[in-house]
């Protein structure tokens, strides 16, 4: 694997003093690692938080959305019918086998104690459903449909229901769900060490791994890098190059003599840290089309949690999963429009989430243009104010004032973005036969299906990495193979590391086939808490 920072991590031989011991050790301070560490200490463990920065990872830069269903106590006071099998049956469709039918049943079934157990820490969650279909809802509504439930052929297998559950709070609300959960942390009286970045993890002679080699920075340093991470918390999205640069002097000062520690774990350590998206030659070695894309999180998702679970012997799946984000609606009247690739033809239901958007136009070379007419586009700008958030706003503004090609004819339109002629004409005659007898070849449903007819035309530019004003996020989603009823780390063989764990991105879960909003937070909580009753 490529490198990612100055060295490489291994495991180490047991040292002839410890510094610190503790039941279970921490590595990462987001949600999994905050729902690992309180499972733990309730099980009865002295716990100890190891975080490399200051804490929230790529959790309290989120939207803050819980994918949870099977009847919620949300769900049922807005009067939502839903039930785990009728979950099961949507998520089976999404998660495509990477984690076993049991694992993903058990998951379903115990989704509406999971978010009690989060609205019991203190996040806030609220029964306003969304009445239209969007990515992410205004700050009036904080239950909205969150994935591809409305869509063919995921409406077939499982009756809709919402189960994007957004933390309360203005804007991106993941601040408030990572608060409520380090509140949670002090309250239970669980030490976390911050500007502690776990070198090395520490194996005994049979291989069991017993703690781990900190690099514990010197006041002077530890200042400089909280400000540091501080400065870059939302331009590392916004601005990633700038966000990679600042990260490598990060990494620098982190080796800026640091005072080296051993910490004994007694019964586990949990791998918590991140994923990889800020590792761009890893990304762009196990998926190349994703490179172009932009990364999101924070540039600590450079993979190092995976890398240590790696240096123990453990084995790693689905790391050239990569999901990339292509989000158009809202404005609603966007997914009226039809989704064509290079070659003319349509793509997908346009009704998909955006992930799964993002998979078809990856698949297709990465280029893609979002067809409308002069009616559709009106009706956006009227969506525009009551339908978007500022984030999707600056998007869709800039997509109907700029990221655009315009013509009076197709041929025209065709000819300005380089599309084929004939194949476009036969896609659009195709397209607008069946929206105007009320059927789609794809699946789309009647409510937004209309023939694409009226002058002038609109072709807007979707390719994966065009544009800095139109970003493509992307998110990994593969990592370390563990037991599916433990979270233990996994070799290759199947056989078990002990004392080793992993939860949220370091680990294969149940988003790591797709994504869907929410569902990976759904994920830090259900793979957190698991591992963190394992090693307690």
């Amino acid at each position: 694997m490529p490198e990612s920072g100055p060295r490489q991590p291994a495991t180490v031989p047991e040292p002839g003093h410890w510094d610190e011991t503790a039941d279970v050790l921490v590595v990462g301070f987001g949600a999994a690692g905050a729902c690992a560490a309180l499972e733990a200490a309730r099980a009865g463990a002295a716990v100890r938080i190891l975080e490399r920065f200051n804490g929230g990872g790529a959790t309290a830069i989120s939207g803050g959305v819980v994918y949870a269903g099977g009847g919620t106590y949300i769900q049922r006071e807005a009067g939502v019918e839903d039930s785990p099998e009728n979950m099961f049956r949507y998520l089976r469709e999404e998660v495509q086998g990477v984690v076993s039918d049991e694992t993903l049943r058990r998951f379903c079934r115990e989704s509406p104690g999971h978010l009690q157990w989060l609205a019991d820490q203190g996040v806030p969650f609220r029964a306003k459903l969304c009445p239209h279909k969007t990515s992410y809802p205004t700050d009036d509504y904080f239950l909205y449909y969150s994935g591809s439930e409305f869509a063919h052929p995921f409406c077939e297998e499982a009756r809709p229901a919402p189960r994007g559950h957004r933390t309360v709070g203005r804007g991106n609300s993941g601040g408030p769900l990572y608060a409520a959960l380090r509140k949670a942390i002090e309250r239970e009286g669980i030490p976390v060490y911050t500007q502690c970045k776990v070198q090395h993890l520490i194996a005994d002679a049979s291989g069991r791994i017993v703690g781990v080699q900190v690099l514990e920075q010197p006041e002077a340093v530890r200042g400089r890098l909280a400000q540091l991470a501080r400065r870059i918390k939302k331009l590392q999205y916004y601005h990633p190059p700038y966000g990679l640069r600042v990260h490598r002097q990060m990494e620098q000062l982190e080796q800026d003599r640091p005072q080296v520690r051993h910490w004994k774990a007694r019964r586990g350590v949990i791998l918590a840290a991140g994923g990889f998206a800020f590792n761009r030659a890893w990304v762009a070695k196990v998926n190349p089309r994703a490179s172009k894309a932009s990364p999101l999180g924070t540039t600590a998702d450079d993979g190092w949690g995976i890398r240590l679970g790696q240096s123990a012997g453990g084995a790693t799946a689905h790391m050239d999963r990569i999901s990339v984000w292509r989000f158009y609606n809202p404005p609603e009247a966007f997914v009226r429009g039809i989704l064509v690739g290079e070659a003319g033809n349509r793509l997908c239901n346009e009704e998909y989430y955006g992930a799964r958007i993002g998979d078809h136009i990856q698949a297709a070379g990465g280029t893609a243009w979002l067809l409308m007419d002069r009616a559709m586009v009106r009706e956006a700008w009227r969506q525009l104010l009551p339908q978007t958030v500022f984030f999707q706003r600056l998007t869709a503004v800039y997509l109907l004032l700029v990221g655009h090609r315009k013509a009076r004819s197709w041929e025209a339109l065709a000819r300005k973005t380089g599309l084929p002629v004939q194949t476009l004409a036969q896609t659009l005659a195709e397209y607008n036969r069946g929206a105007e007898a009320g059927r789609d070849a794809l699946g789309k449903r009647r409510e937004v299906l209309h023939p694409l007819t009226r002058p002038p035309f609109y072709a807007f530019d979707l390719t994966i990495g065009r544009s800095p004003f139109f970003p493509s996020p992307s998110i990994t989603l593969g990592g370390l193979v563990v037991d599916e009823t433990s979270g233990q780390v996994l070799r290759e063989d199947g056989s078990p590391i002990p004392g080793l764990y992993a939860a949220g991105r370091n680990a294969v879960g149940i988003c790591s086939a797709s994504y869907v909003s929410g569902l990976s937070l759904a994920d830090c909580v259900f793979s957190g808490r698991r591992a963190g009753r394992a090693a307690g």
